[in-house]
């Protein structure tokens, strides 16, 4: 009888750890979710950002349509990529595309001097600030989903539960160091 009792007991408790550990891999991937979902925020924001900084300079740079619409191109692809691992992509174009209007608007004093260009201008680089630390708490929260998923015992209960992307450098140009000469 009191055999009968341990082996009960055992099982109970291997019930009690299997549900402890298959709800800890559910609240990891919607920790993960979540982390997507604030980075979808941050660049929703920068989306919306950028219609009104190309029309403030649209009246400035006239003859610089190549760059405008540029990143008006890389904006749109953004807007309908799918997914961090296309996003990252999609977002690595758009923020060259937006490293050369800025550089382009360098040529215009008038540009610069524009109140509404400064203000948008300040905004985005704030929202660019945002989307960094939303990325990088994306990566840590997909990290610790992936390493429960991927470590005993959530491997045995990992069945239906897909690895999280990571927000990777694809552009081997963003990983180089900027050479600073004086």
């Amino acid at each position: 009888m009191t055999g009968l009792w341990i082996a009960l007991g055992v099982l109970v408790l291997l019930i009690f750890m299997a549900i402890g550990v298959y709800n800890g891999l559910v609240r990891a991937r919607n920790e993960t979710k979540n982390a997507w979902s604030q980075i979808d925020v941050q660049l929703k924001r920068r989306h919306d950002l950028i219609p009104n900084l190309v029309e403030t300079a649209k009246g400035y740079m006239s003859h610089e349509r190549e760059t405008l619409e540029a990143v008006i191109q890389a904006r749109n692809m953004a807007l309908n990529a799918n997914g961090p691992k296309e996003a990252g992509a999609a977002e690595a174009a758009l923020g060259t595309a937006l490293n050369g209007f800025f550089g382009l608007a360098e040529n215009y004093p008038d540009l610069k001097a524009n109140q509404n260009f400064l203000s948008l201008q300040e905004e985005l680089t704030s929202t660019e600030n945002k989307i960094g630390f939303a990325r990088q708490a994306y990566n840590d929260a997909g990290t610790a989903y992936n390493n429960k998923r991927e470590t005993f015992p959530g491997m045995m209960f990992a069945g239906g539960f897909e690895a999280a992307d990571m927000f990777e450098i694809e552009n081997a140009a963003e990983r180089a160091v900027p050479k600073v000469s004086f």
